[in-house]
């Protein structure tokens, strides 16, 4: 069970004027610097991507903006932009060039059913008026990346205090794998939802939980995780409340379900069949449900069977390095966090390991908010602030570099 934090007594009915009073309002001071912090960052990424490709790997830059954009257009990036300019597919036009936009991989359209679809909608819809799909992406990506922060050191300094959640917000900016907040995936977006689903949570305005909730499920699957976390809350609620009265805004948690349920009705328009992303990512993607000791098991023999040591290393420690962190936030988390923490922590965990082929878990980690909360109470003390920094920001440099040059960085 975890430990009840001092400022449990924070919970109280909906409708008291206390309740009403604790509300949070619009962007206070520290949040704004935490926007701007957050830009100079994205900044500092986009510019070392370019060292990266210009001065590390020696590569000549693509004209204009485009150039400077294309070099983060990999891996998942180029679906996205596929998914923004000809939508969902069971059958693909099989044309390389549409209205200027180049695809990458003509052919694969009727496959990415699997990549949720808030995201994609949502750079569609920019992109309708900009005629620019990678420009649209970024624009989508970096206006949610400006929420992360301010709302991380929001929803954490409501238990710990200001230091621990300036300090939280700190170490998820400069996270290994927090560039992926910057460019043309999904995580800025969801976390930006997520975070503001538990913060509305927190603040007693479960109809906004639920909205945000339900968007967080329409944009990653493990959204879902955030139905149980949100009950955890409402029962820590409704543990306060002396009556115990059963409240009916409570119901907002089933919006999660109802983001869920909307991609299954996405699948169900396009291929007829609901749950048609389970056969594609099984067939094509070689990966679905098994026990996480599978999975993991798998992932240590990536280290031992690869012939080549930088795969092994990519493919192999990096992922054991953060499924062993995330394990240990997780554990925190249920001693030190409040119960829906543990949950958000326990859920993802097991989704990210729970499969018969584990990757990108280093990615993943990077929505796993609690572990930023844990290295905030860590880094009290200053030459653990400075260690865990330095570890932090080098990882970054270094998987930055990887991944503008197009080389594989989860």
């Amino acid at each position: 069970m975890a430990r009840m934090p001092e400022q449990e007594q924070e919970f109280r009915p909906a409708g008291t004027v206390a309740a009403q009073a604790e509300r949070p309002g619009l962007l206070e001071r520290d949040e704004f610097r935490l926007a701007g912090l957050t830009l100079i960052v994205k900044l500092a990424v986009l510019a070392f991507g370019v060292f990266g490709v210009t001065v590390i790997a020696g590569q000549t830059l693509g004209p204009g903006l485009r150039g400077l954009l294309e070099l983060w257009n990999h891996w998942d990036g180029p679906h996205y932009l596929d998914l923004a300019v000809l939508g969902y597919r069971a059958t693909d036009p099989g044309v390389h060039l549409i209205d200027g936009y180049q695809r990458a991989f003509p052919g694969d359209l009727p496959l990415y059913i699997v990549f949720f679809p808030l995201f994609p909608w949502l750079v569609g819809a920019v992109n309708s008026i900009l005629r620019e799909p990678l420009v649209s992406a970024f624009l989508v990506s970096g206006v949610a990346s400006l929420f992360v922060a301010p709302l991380l050191y929001r929803l954490v300094r409501a238990d710990e205090g200001r230091r621990v959640a300036l300090l939280a917000a700190w170490f998820l900016l400069i996270f290994p794998t927090a560039y992926f907040l910057h460019i043309g995936y999904t995580e800025s977006l969801f976390l930006a939802l997520v975070l503001g689903s538990f913060l509305a949570a927190r603040s007693d305005r479960w109809w906004l939980a639920g909205v945000l909730g339900g968007l967080a499920a329409l944009t990653r699957v493990n959204g879902l995780v955030l139905i149980p976390a949100l009950a955890a809350d409402a029962w820590l609620t409704w543990d306060a409340d002396p009556d115990h009265r059963i409240r009916a805004e409570w119901l907002a948690i089933g919006l999660v379900a109802v983001g869920f349920a909307g991609y299954l009705a996405l699948n169900l328009a396009v291929y007829g069949d609901a749950f048609a992303f389970l056969t594609i990512q099984r067939e094509h993607w070689y990966k679905e449900l098994a026990p996480p000791w599978q999975g993991i098991n798998g992932v240590i023999h990536f280290i031992t069977d690869s012939p080549q040591p930088i795969d092994a290393i990519k493919y192999g420690w990096f992922e054991l390095a953060f499924i062993v962190l995330g394990l240990a936030g997780t554990v925190v988390a249920a001693i030190r966090f409040r119960p829906s923490w543990f949950v958000w922590m326990a859920g993802n965990w097991l989704l990210f390991t729970s499969t018969s082929f584990v990757l990108s878990v280093p990615r993943y980690c990077l929505t796993l908010f609690p572990l930023f909360a844990w290295f905030g109470l860590l880094g009290r003390r200053p030459a653990v602030a400075v260690a865990l920094s330095l570890v932090s920001v080098g990882l970054l440099g270094y998987f930055i570099s990887e991944f503008a040059v197009g080389r594989w960085a989860f």
